[in-house]
């Protein structure tokens, strides 16, 4: 019985895990609307792959880590 407990737990883990994947271009747009609401002006975004961020900050992963958005100020 907790075995079956535990596998049941570990499946509900994983399955939400994967649920949070997003795909870029979504992730993107929303980080940008949260940047305009902030009154955020001259910067750019880009959607890079991982560990390419070349100095710039990361400000989000998608495509299940695979890629990185990338935040610059102008």
């Amino acid at each position: 019985m907790k075995k079956l407990l535990l596998a049941i737990g570990l499946f509900s883990l994983a399955g939400s895990a994967f649920a949070a994947v997003k795909p870029c271009e979504e992730l993107k747009a929303e980080i940008d609307a949260k940047l305009k609401a902030k009154g955020v002006t001259s910067y750019s975004l880009e959607i890079v792959d991982k560990g390419s961020s070349a100095g710039k900050q990361v400000v989000g992963t998608c495509d299940g880590g695979s890629k990185e958005i990338v935040y610059q100020r102008n």
